[in-house]
């Protein structure tokens, strides 16, 4: 299935099919997000959150390694999950900041909200030695990847 993910959401419109990533179309979260994007001006900045969650994923020969920017969030404020169908689920959310009744806002330009990213793992994933940490606001995920088994050769001697 192509997903077309509107620029509304915090990115530019695109129609490229990543096989990895995943938009779970039933989930409660995702619509709820996308509807109220279409309702109010600060919903769109909520929304915008669930795109903003920029990662990097790259394959080592080793492993998978996911690397998330998470500016000003605790490790308490992120959960990383694993589930059925090898896919690993990057959550959490960055809290509005407190307004005081005389403040007067000039720009807001930072993203609150929750946000939530999906990928689905090659079968090569092993899903149960999954590591994650975080320093810097930057949560590395490594997700070890099954041993390629190289094939045995044989030298077979030739008679005659």
């Amino acid at each position: 299935m192509l997903l077309t993910i509107p620029s509304l959401l915090g990115g530019p419109r695109t129609d490229v099919f990543d096989p990895f990533s995943v938009w779970d179309l039933s989930d409660e979260f995702f619509n709820s997000a996308l509807a109220n994007t279409m309702s109010s001006s600060s919903s769109v900045r909520e929304a915008s959150a669930i795109a903003n969650a920029r990662v990097d994923w790259k394959e080592t020969p080793e492993a998978h390694v996911f690397k998330a920017d998470l500016p000003g969030l605790k490790k308490e404020e992120v959960k990383v999950e694993v589930e059925e169908g090898r896919v690993l689920q990057i959550s959490g959310e960055r809290s509005k900041e407190q307004e005081e009744k005389n403040d007067k806002w000039h720009r807001v330009e930072r993203s609150s909200g929750k946000f939530l990213r999906r990928f689905k793992l090659p079968e090569t994933a092993k899903m149960h030695e999954v590591k994650a940490s975080m320093e810097n606001g930057v949560l590395t995920v490594t997700v070890p990847k099954v041993e390629d088994k190289k094939p045995e050769v044989k030298a077979i001697e030739i008679s005659g």
